[in-house]
């Protein structure tokens, strides 16, 4: 009998993480977009264009 309550136990605790990853990685995936997309979808100069040489810029 005790082993069947840990186990309810145990099951309802990963089902409960298994809801907090899919949160927390939708939450990521949201900051990620949000980090690299530009704020009026111009390219301002703040991150390089295609084709430029990769040095000397801070991301």
């Amino acid at each position: 009998m005790n082993n069947r309550s840990v186990s309810k136990d145990t099951d309802a605790r990963v089902r409960e993480l298994q809801t907090q990853v899919a949160d927390l990685k939708e939450l990521v995936n949201t900051l990620l977009s949000v980090i690299c997309e530009e704020p009026d979808g111009v390219t301002s100069g703040a991150a390089p264009s295609y084709g430029q040489p990769k040095m000397n810029y801070c991301m």
